[in-house]
């Protein structure tokens, strides 16, 4: 049992403005500079998933280049990836997990929009 002073923690993430609405592609990706990270911002207005938006680490850590933002979404598996455009290694865009190399995984970001500004959770 919980002591009767404890204090519930917050854990939802603090959220920081990265863009605009009209800076996004739609079914592409855009690059966007977060504290220091290339965050690579994928917007599909038409996914079956319900699910809009997703931010991804831009560094392909398969190739060590900053590849991403310009890689092909599709679908493998059932998953919505990434395709990096240098070795076609596939991306889960909800977790970042590499489908060849699961020890290989992209940093990820809560991506959402609110109104027409993007917003990312820290």
């Amino acid at each position: 049992m919980a002591p009767v002073n404890a204090q519930r923690i917050d854990v939802s993430p603090q959220w920081q403005v990265l863009c605009s609405r009209q800076d996004l592609v739609p079914n592409s990706g855009v690059v966007a500079w977060l504290d220091g990270a290339q965050v690579a911002l994928f917007y599909l207005p038409d996914a079956e998933e319900g699910r809009q938006l997703f931010a991804v680490d831009n560094h392909d850590p398969h190739a060590g280049a900053n590849v991403i933002g310009r890689g092909i979404v599709g679908h493998l598996g059932g998953d919505l990836v990434i395709a990096s455009p240098l070795y076609k290694q596939h991306y889960r865009l909800e977790d970042g997990t590499c489908l060849e190399y699961p020890e290989q995984r992209l940093r990820t970001w809560p991506v959402r929009l609110n109104g027409e500004v993007v917003e990312v959770g820290l």
